[in-house]
């Protein structure tokens, strides 16, 4: 994934995540947005966007956020989406971002939030998390990472981690006695 995005490079870089649901695609953009933050003017993370963009003027809410994050105004106060286009479009234009638009299942969900790559200062990068690869495709995604999935024993692993702090199942200690 990392070296998808290059960040070393001036480019402006969109990269997806692709995969079926549960795989890790959002714990995958958390943790390189996490290690590469730093490198930015600017961030956002807008986590849920299929979810938050059904929702009544959801689109609106999360370009919003967005600016926000960005911008760091208090109340952007964009009340239709076409207006966020043109402050995104206008506004972004100069700064070096960092921009994750989690779970994307709609190809006019993206285009309200990025639109287009040059709307972004030199050095922007853009990740896209999506079970649908085609939106990837469509917005013209420099790479796309699709993550490995497990085995069975990987995953028996890192539920363990998760539920019980330990690599095998308290169970599995028992049996073994």
């Amino acid at each position: 994934m990392l070296r998808l995005l290059n960040i070393e490079s001036d480019d402006r870089k969109i990269v997806g995540i692709n995969g079926f649901g549960g795989i890790g695609k959002t714990t995958i953009a958390k943790a390189v947005y996490n290690a590469i933050v730093h490198h930015f003017e600017g961030c956002s993370f807008l986590a849920n966007v299929r979810e938050t963009a059904q929702q009544h003027n959801g689109l609106t809410c999360l370009q919003n956020q967005l600016c926000l994050d960005i911008l760091k105004q208090e109340n952007p106060d964009i009340i239709r989406v076409v207006d966020g286009l043109n402050v995104i479009k206008k506004r972004f234009r100069k700064k070096n971002v960092l921009i994750v638009i989690d779970d994307v299942d709609q190809n006019i969900h993206l285009n309200a939030l990025v639109g287009d790559r040059e709307w972004f200062g030199i050095g922007s990068r853009v990740i896209v998390t999506s079970r649908n690869k085609a939106i990837l495709v469509a917005q013209k995604a420099d790479g796309i990472y699709q993550p490995k999935k497990m085995n069975l024993l990987q995953s028996l692993q890192l539920f363990s981690l998760h539920a019980f702090r330990m690599t095998e199942p308290p169970i599995w200690n028992c049996q073994k006695m």
